[in-house]
């Protein structure tokens, strides 16, 4: 009888050490208050309510592995050059659909006529500042450029705005000094400068 009560009043007591430890260990999470909703979005899933929400899109870019010194300073003369003329590209992007804007809202002839003047004088005052100290290279990727960034030839463009004629002329002159304005652009066969140009941050 005596070695039953002992053992009883044994238990009692590790029993009673072990709450404590657990109530020392047991974690206190404070009060939730209205600053620990997160709200989401949520589809109904027949009858289920599914949280989600929409993350950034990420890219991965693997390292670019060189057969030789070479093959990278090529890739790096490339780079140079996509980088110089792709905000000449921007600009003939933006111009270009602005003018297309303008040309849309206005049905008198004689102001068409202006707005496309005035669009080809921007574009002159560029290239006399700018563009004309490009290489032969540079003017052939800026070529292509255009074409990715507006979704016509510069020799279309020419064409829409100023007439075959003159597309036909600027092309002869282009030819001469050896760019050409039919170039397009293959994000498949460009695939370097389109490499190039995603991980550049222009679109960032």
């Amino acid at each position: 009888m005596k070695f039953k009560g002992l053992f009883l009043l044994c238990f009692v007591m590790i029993f009673s050490i072990v709450l404590k430890a657990q109530e020392a260990t047991a974690p206190v999470f404070p009060p939730k208050g209205q600053n620990d909703t997160i709200r989401v979005a949520s589809t109904n899933d027949n009858g289920v309510m599914i949280p989600w929400m929409q993350l950034q899109d990420v890219t991965i870019n693997a390292a670019r592995l060189f057969k030789s010194p070479a093959e990278r300073a090529a890739y790096n003369r490339l780079r140079y050059n996509v980088l110089k003329v792709m905000p000449y590209a921007l600009f003939a992007k933006r111009r270009y659909e602005q003018l297309e804007r303008d040309l849309a809202v206005t049905t008198e002839k004689k102001e068409q006529k202006a707005l496309v003047k005035a669009c080809d004088k921007e574009i002159k005052d560029m290239f006399n500042r700018e563009i004309k100290e490009l290489t032969i290279t540079q003017g052939q990727i800026l070529t292509k450029l255009i074409d990715r960034e507006v979704g016509r030839t510069t020799y279309d463009i020419v064409k829409q705005t100023k007439g075959g004629f003159a597309a036909f002329s600027y092309q002869i002159v282009a030819r001469v000094v050896g760019h050409n304005l039919k170039s397009t652009y293959s994000p498949t066969e460009d695939r370097d400068i389109e490499s190039i140009i995603r991980s550049s941050g222009f679109y960032q």
